[in-house]
């Protein structure tokens, strides 16, 4: 895993600082602390890389970006290319020659063979990549499948900026610095727009995607198409004959097959060991094909209502895993808030990402770089809550429904307000794509009214008439949606919004990468996913049990007691659950909610914000409209920190001060080819 960035200006003869493209690496060098690299090519385009060695420890050798021998392209990838031992085979039997042992290697030799199109499908893994054609006089700018490496994008004066993250866009004058109305909006009410950043003018290239960049006389065009998606079967089409146990049977092998492919690295690969079925799955697994034993890392919370450490402890015992705890409190939480935030680039509802980059600090200071995780599961198998509400309130399994929502109330009191609404929301723009509003979506939608109070005037007459429901609707694809399973498209919502713009961000890629730490998701195989779309939906939720099938999968690997339990939602303790933990949230409010520092950043009214924390810290406000706040809080906080750290501070200069503290700088004139 590392860390990428680049310039494709509007002119090839268009000149290219090359120790821009330096501060660009620095600025991300958490990705990539063990070196730099950039490239320039003579038609206009720069790149540059920070790298994390995990493949190909041998010196300099896999050094990016690379290029071709014979300069017609140059490329740069962050992320793992899995199965790529058999691909460097067949293509050296063919003749090509390899320069490096990196997985990253073969998309060069792929494309120059085969073009784009016929690489994708065979790029297994999880990846962000730019890749330049000279030929083509274009730029490619590609994201995996899952969208679990971020790619982000936007075009300035001097050309089209591009990076693994905000602030590497940011390293780089031209590109403005400043919230967009409608990203404020979102930040606040926690799920963005597909593709959108909190930033003006500033994209992501959405999972699953390509965006070209085409030159054309003077000016940079860009288009996009999707090349993956997940194809859940049409209700009419879906295989009847395949039986529970073969599609039990065919789970088990492909997540055996994607778990065996995670763990080729150069340098050890523990586990993220939870209580739940995702990462004890995992670890079984994982445990089952080493010869030696697995080093698997929990997270424990002071409070027992939200700590699983008791079945993840059972669980390491019965593989014979050498267990790593690390306990964590309030203070923990909120003192790391702030330093969380400059790194996920977006707000947090709940300080789980605090919590994970702890974590992820905690396993580089034992020396590990690679982990594996288990994102990805209940996308995959219908795990949250959620699902099991849409499946019996739009299903039709012909249940008592009132008896389904007072089990599934019970089961999720401590998260109601955050994975459930309190109370039904239904937007007529989501109804009308999806054909209900999926329960996923709902808490957020539910604090939408609350943001238009929370502006200050300038935003808030700007947001007039605004529907969050409509703009989020406008993304997903009808085609993938229309004649299928209520299930699968609830399930289709919650991938396409909440998984990658909040668990494979704040809760993902972005807390792991902070200390230079790589999580490789097994469940987020795109081979595997094709195998458990085909699961009927009555086998994924089978009488009100969530995961039905990869209970099953993984039976003899699991404690008796997690086998049977319902799904627990893994997250921090709110701040309202805890006294210690709420005075350190005063002390943040205080910092960053005054009337002072709100005025200052122009975003907030605040007599809004005023009131919405008065009613946070009424004791008669209900628990699940508490849990809601404790939200709001976060997120307003979130977007006061986050214009602090990247629109009041000088990116640029901070950029070249890191590159300045690293001594990464351009030591002799550099090469243009």
């Amino acid at each position: 895993m590392c860390g990428i960035g680049g310039v494709f200006t509007h002119h090839a003869g268009d000149s290219i600082d090359p120790q821009l493209l330096v501060n660009m690496a620095a600025i991300q060098a958490h990705r990539g602390p063990d070196g730099f690299g950039y490239q320039i090519h003579d038609s206009g385009v720069g790149m540059t890389h920070a790298r994390l060695s995990i493949i190909d420890l041998e010196g300099n050798r896999a050094r990016q970006p690379f290029r071709s021998s014979c300069d017609r392209v140059l490329m740069a990838h962050n992320g793992e290319f899995y199965d790529f031992q058999r691909i460097r085979a067949e293509l050296v039997a063919q003749g090509v020659r390899f320069n490096s042992k990196s997985d990253s290697e073969i998309l060069l030799h792929l494309y120059l063979r085969e073009g784009l199109e016929a690489t994708l499908p065979q790029l297994r893994g999880e990846f962000g990549f730019a890749l330049f054609d000279r030929d083509e006089d274009c730029l490619y700018l590609v994201r995996d499948r899952f969208g679990i490496k971020p790619l982000y994008w936007t075009m300035t004066s001097q050309g089209l900026v591009f990076g693994s993250e905000l602030k590497v866009l940011f390293a780089h004058p031209a590109v403005k610095r400043d919230f967009s109305s409608e990203g404020l909006f979102h930040q606040l009410m926690q799920t963005m727009v597909p593709g959108s950043t909190a930033f003006a003018g500033i994209f992501q290239v959405q999972p699953g995607h390509v965006v070209k960049v085409q030159r054309d006389g003077g000016l940079l065009r860009t288009s996009g198409h999707k090349y993956w998606d997940l194809d859940f079967p049409k209700d009419h089409e879906r295989d009847q004959s395949i039986s529970e146990e073969q599609h039990i049977n065919a789970i088990r092998r492909s997540l055996l097959e994607a778990i065996e492919m995670r763990l080729v690295a150069d340098v050890p690969v523990g586990c993220y060991l939870s209580g739940g079925i995702d990462s004890c799955s995992i670890l079984g697994l994982a445990a089952a094909v080493n010869q030696t034993p697995v080093k698997a890392f929990t997270i424990g919370f002071d409070d027992s209502r939200y700590d699983e450490t008791d079945i993840a402890k059972e669980m390491a015992e019965a593989t014979g895993a050498e267990q790593d705890v690390m306990r964590l409190s309030g203070d923990d939480l909120y003192d790391h808030f702030e330093t969380t935030l400059w790194h996920t680039e977006r707000t947090i509802y709940n300080t789980l990402g605090v919590a994970k980059y702890l974590m992820s600090r905690h396993v580089r200071h034992v020396n590990y770089k690679v982990v594996l995780t288990g994102e990805g599961s209940d996308e995959l198998f219908a795990g949250y809550p959620a699902f099991r509400r849409d499946m019996f309130l739009h299903g039709s399994d012909g249940g008592d429904q009132d008896q389904s929502q007072k089990r599934l109330d019970q089961a999720n009191a401590l998260v109601t307000g955050a994975m459930l609404a309190a109370k039904p929301v239904d937007d007529p723009h989501l109804t009308a794509t999806v054909g209900f509003t999926p329960s996923c979506l709902q808490p957020w939608l539910a604090c939408a009214p609350l943001v238009p109070g929370l502006l200050a005037s300038e935003r808030r007459e700007a947001m007039a008439g605004y529907e969050p429901g409509k703009a989020i609707a406008a993304t997903l694809d009808r085609s993938q949606l229309d004649e299928r399973h209520v299930l699968d498209r609830a399930q289709y919502v919650w991938i396409k919004t909440m998984l990658e713009g909040q668990i494979l961000t704040w809760g993902g890629d972005r807390v792991d990468m902070a200390n230079s730490m790589e999580a490789r998701p097994p469940f987020l195989d795109h081979h595997l996913a094709a195998v458990a779309v085909q699961v009927p939906p009555d086998l994924r939720i089978k009488d009100q049990r969530e995961k039905h099938v990869l209970r099953e999968a993984v039976a003899g690997l699991l404690p008796e007691r997690l086998y049977h339990r319902e799904k627990f939602a893994f997250m921090a303790p709110p701040a309202h659950a805890d006294e210690e933990k709420l005075q350190k949230l005063d002390q943040l409010v205080a910092a960053h909610l005054s009337r002072e520092a709100i005025e200052t950043c122009g975003l907030l009214d605040p007599e809004g914000v005023a009131q919405l924390l008065e009613r946070h810290r009424n004791p008669e406000t209900p628990a699940a409209e508490k849990v809601q706040l404790d939200a709001m809080v976060n997120h307003l906080l979130g977007v006061q920190i986050l214009h602090k750290l990247f629109v009041q501070t000088d990116v640029p200069a901070q950029a070249r001060q890191a590159a300045d503290a690293r001594g990464w700088h351009v030591s002799e004139p550099a090469q243009v080819f």
